[in-house]
């Protein structure tokens, strides 16, 4: 019998214009090509009109995220590292919802100046416990004032690359091990 490929999310964090973190994404994405375990999907929240405050009720947007995010069986956040903390676009989208993440893994793929985003990393590790779901130990950390002017030249260089398929194994099998739980036994929290 063959298992069901996990619904990969990986959201693209930053909304700023100029940003490198949909490039980034589509790298990584490329990373997951093949992997007959996995169906990947990019949620970009730049594509989402969320509004500025928190409504009493959800918006059509609030509510087509929160599904995204519902469908997904593990997750790869691609977050930039801002002012040694996470974007607030993140951070507000994160907020929509609430049970879809659940019992589901979190991996990284981060991005800064000099740090990679390992800050960013830190927080968001902290918001994801709360959120009763698994971050995964490794994760892919690009750093943007490391020398190398291409972007493209630095993602295709032997480390990240290594660490994305780390990355990947880790999320896949926690992914597997989760969503056999979540089946087995609905999560309560």
């Amino acid at each position: 019998m063959t298992e069901t490929p996990l619904r990969l999310a990986v959201i693209i964090g930053s909304t700023r214009e100029g940003r490198v973190g949909d490039r980034i994404a589509h790298w990584f994405v490329a990373q997951a090509g093949g992997r007959p375990d996995l169906t990947v999907a990019i949620v970009d929240l730049a594509e989402f009109a969320f509004p500025a405050g928190y409504p009493a009720r959800p918006t059509p947007q609030m509510s087509a995220f929160a599904a995204e995010i519902g469908r997904a069986d593990a997750f790869v956040l691609v977050t930039p590292e801002y002012n040694h903390s996470f974007p607030a676009s993140l951070k507000q989208a994160i907020d929509f919802a609430y049970d879809e993440w659940h019992a589901k893994p979190v991996g990284f793929v981060s991005y800064g100046c000099r740090s990679a985003g390992q800050h960013a990393v830190d927080q968001l590790r902290t918001v994801f416990t709360a959120l009763h779901a698994v971050t995964v130990r490794d994760g892919v950390g690009v750093d943007l004032l490391d020398g190398c002017a291409d972007l493209d030249s630095r993602l295709a260089d032997y480390l990240p690359v290594q660490a994305a398929q780390v990355l990947l194994d880790q999320l896949c099998w926690w992914g597997r091990t989760l969503r056999a739980g979540r089946a087995a036994h609905p999560y309560v929290s």
